[in-house]
């Protein structure tokens, strides 16, 4: 088996620091923030922007977190390969990857019918939703087979376009700042969450913190990035603060220009920010904008699962022809093809919004998992260090908000998501045994040529 991968081509070192933070960029700003701000308003009022920055520091510590391990393992496999490197426990490292998995094809299928339903409204085109949603989910595997390369381009454009959406409601906007008191809560029985202004601010958090989590996203590609180890610890620290600096701009300026009353009831809170700040405006560009941002977050998901895939086949937890890497476009061809035909079929059951829902509780799980491993790995005589170290307090203070967020999650009372996410979890272990990735000697050898490394 060592030979057999000797001798195959590896994945292409070709991403620089640009394409690798837009990338990051990109997987946290998204089509969801043009309705999250009214859900948002609805409990915290015209203190959205709280909600932004708590939600912000919350993230950072899993943020830096994964910076650190970006820096020490750049290895596709992402969650994956450092649970197995700091447990060495096959099942526990095969759950959380096929978790990360799971949340990626629930957001393409998902994704590729919110494409091809504004692609038909913009276009006036005539075509069975279907039809254009698997039409949109070829074309991605095509640019991902294409290389790595052409795949972040793309991604840097559709994260130059939806940054673009969002930059205009703030220049349009800009002038009515300081016209709203942004410290304004909603009163007793008025907001959507009744209780202290600590618990507004702490549920806001909540809603807001899976607006930053493109960790995962970002890690699965640092195989592919030039000098990882200080690229990778930059470029997301860098998408975090940017994406931060947009989030509260925003936060701050639909609150300024539209009551948060107002703003909480609207079907399309930042369409009617630009209406009331910019009349003049053609609002209906914002369709097109909503395609670019959708299919970007459809892009980002597809590179991550496809990377993932790699990189469990290569540790020995998935069928080694995961792992095959085509030798010229130097991509997993593969986990490419293999995702195509699982997202196609998800793309045709409608509606799955518990199914992701569900998958947002597991990512949660992994990301305490992966706090945790850095714990284990920091304590590790004669393990690596990175370019880019972090005291144990941040992976520890960030396991524990994870765990809390899962706690709030599910005492929210929709039992739904966490049901889902306890019957995925059933699934992945029955999977892991019925397939004999337990007794591949694989996985072996990967913890032996690890242990070295």
């Amino acid at each position: 088996m060592a030979k057999e991968r000797a001798d195959e081509p590896g994945l292409k070192r070709s991403v620089g620091l640009f394409q690798v933070t837009l990338l990051g960029l990109g997987s946290m700003l998204g089509a969801g923030v043009y309705g999250l701000i009214g859900e948002a308003a609805s409990e915290l009022g015209s203190a959205v922007w709280v909600a932004f920055m708590v939600s912000m520091v919350a993230a950072l510590l899993t943020g830096l977190s994964y910076a650190s391990i970006a820096s020490r393992y750049p290895r596709a496999g992402g969650a994956a390969y450092v649970t197995q490197r700091a447990y060495r426990y096959p099942l526990l490292s095969y759950t959380v990857g096929l978790a990360v998995v799971c949340s990626g094809l629930t957001s393409i299928a998902t994704q590729s019918n919110v494409v091809a339903r504004n692609f038909a409204s913009v276009t006036g085109i005539d075509a069975p939703q279907s039809v254009l949603a698997i039409g949109f989910l070829v074309i991605l595997a095509g640019i991902l087979f294409r290389g790595i390369t052409e795949s972040l381009w793309l991604n840097a454009v559709c994260t130059i376009v939806e940054a673009f959406g969002l930059i205009l409601v703030i220049a349009v906007g800009i002038s009515w700042w300081g016209s709203a008191d942004l410290l304004e809560f909603p009163p007793p029985g008025e907001g959507a969450v009744e209780g202290s202004v600590m618990l507004l601010v702490a549920q806001g958090a909540v809603l807001t913190f899976f607006s930053f989590i493109g960790f995962e996203d970002m890690l699965n590609v640092s195989e592919e990035v030039k000098n990882p180890e200080r690229t990778m610890p930059i470029a997301m620290i860098s998408a975090m603060l940017m994406a931060t600096v947009i989030y509260i701009c925003i936060a701050i300026t639909a609150v300024s220009v539209v009551p948060w009353r107002e703003l909480a009831e609207a079907a399309g809170p930042l369409t009617l920010v630009v209406e009331r700040a910019a009349p003049w405006f053609p609002t209906g560009i914002y369709a097109g904008i909503t395609i670019f941002a959708v299919a970007n977050t459809a892009l980002v998901n597809y590179v991550m699962a496809s990377r993932l895939l790699y990189g469990m086949s290569r540790q020995g937890l998935m069928p080694a022809a995961l792992g095959r890497v085509h030798t010229t476009r130097r991509t997993p061809y593969v986990a490419i093809a293999a995702l195509l035909a699982i997202v196609v079929l998800l793309s045709l059951v409608g509606d799955i919004g518990a199914l992701a829902a569900s998958t947002v509780l597991l990512l949660l799980i992994v990301f305490t998992v992966v706090n945790v491993a850095l714990l284990v790995l920091q304590r590790r005589p004669g393990e690596a260090k990175g370019q880019f170290e972090v005291p144990s307090i941040v992976p520890l203070l960030g396991a524990i908000i994870c765990s809390v967020l899962i706690v709030v999650r599910i005492g929210q009372g929709e039992w739904t998501a966490p049901i889902i996410a306890i019957g995925l979890i059933v699934a992945i272990v029955a999977l892991f045994y019925l397939t004999g990735v337990g007794r591949s000697g694989g996985i072996d050898r990967f913890i032996e040529s690890e242990a070295g490394s």
